[in-house]
């Protein structure tokens, strides 16, 4: 998945079973657990520590369960030491993921592009990273290692994070919130290894084009949060208007229709299941 350094590999932000669905069937390759999407939709609450792993796999299965291409799974720190790691690459594995990031920050971490973060050592990451590495059953479950340490230590150690982890066994670097197109640049010029651009609208980090950010050496365009965000938008103005004039009329040509969504939800295919199973015929004759 990320070994083809011919093109990037844009990948959509998830949350739940039915927007996993409709990034596979507009034709995304991959797609992303987002954990700031997972805090939001399961709790109404920010990203800022509050879910564990258990709300991370739980989700990881339904998501995983609903597709059929890759999910890379946001594993927040691990959610203890290097022991918590290594069970938790188990059964994300299990559940069907096909690879995580992992990230260096100190808990109760809390999204990458908010203040107040920081990191712990790199000796402790890296005890985190080789139990994820020792974990995989397959060599396919790809391993992203994250650092936080641009905000907090500058972007040398940032970088220098990026080549010991990738050393460590990483198979992709992630350099978070970098915040100008020169640093963008720098990253990609002094880590040789599949690189992450996060573009999160409205974030620390400017919004570039795939080919553009392909350009300057990342590998996996990752645009975590759009969904999350475009749904929200839209609630907000359907629910306004309802509540502004009792209908939603205006919105119409704005919405996917009945059928259009029991589509989406593969409707046709369990009715040829009940239809094959003779579900209604077998009770007549009982």
């Amino acid at each position: 998945m990320i070994n083809d350094t011919s093109k990037p590999l844009v990948i959509p932000g998830v949350f739940d079973a039915i927007g996993a669905k409709i990034a596979q069937k507009v034709g995304f390759e991959a797609m992303f657990q987002t954990g700031y999407g997972t805090s939001a939709t399961l709790f109404g609450m920010p990203d800022y520590g509050f879910i564990g792993s258990t709300e991370t796999v739980e989700n990881a299965r339904r998501i995983c369960r609903a597709v059929t291409v890759p999910v890379i799974v946001d594993a927040d720190t691990g959610y203890g030491n290097a022991l918590s790691v290594w069970k938790l690459v188990n059964e994300l594995e299990s559940a069907g993921a096909s690879g995580i990031f992992l990230e260096d920050q100190k808990w109760p971490k809390r999204c990458g592009h908010m203040s107040g973060k920081d990191v712990i050592r790199k000796e402790e990451y890296a005890e985190k990273l080789a139990a994820a590495v020792d974990a995989r059953k397959s060599k396919d479950f790809i391993i992203v290692a994250r650092t936080d340490a641009r905000a907090t230590q500058g972007l040398g150690d940032a970088i220098e994070r990026g080549l010991y982890y990738k050393k460590i066994g990483a198979d992709a670097i992630f350099v978070e919130a970098p915040k100008t197109i020169a640093e963008m640049k720098k990253i990609g010029k002094s880590i040789k290894a599949p690189l992450v651009a996060n573009m999160i609208e409205g974030g620390a980090t400017p919004i570039s084009s795939a080919s553009t950010l392909h350009k300057m050496g990342f590998k996996i365009i990752l645009y975590p949060l759009s969904v999350l965000y475009a749904n929200a938008y839209a609630s907000l103005q359907i629910l306004k208007e309802l509540k502004r004039t009792g209908t939603t009329t205006k919105f119409h040509k704005k919405l996917v229709n009945f059928e259009q969504f029991n589509d989406l939800v593969d409707l046709p295919k369990f009715r040829k299941l009940e239809s094959r199973y003779g579900f209604s015929t077998k009770r007549k004759n009982v």
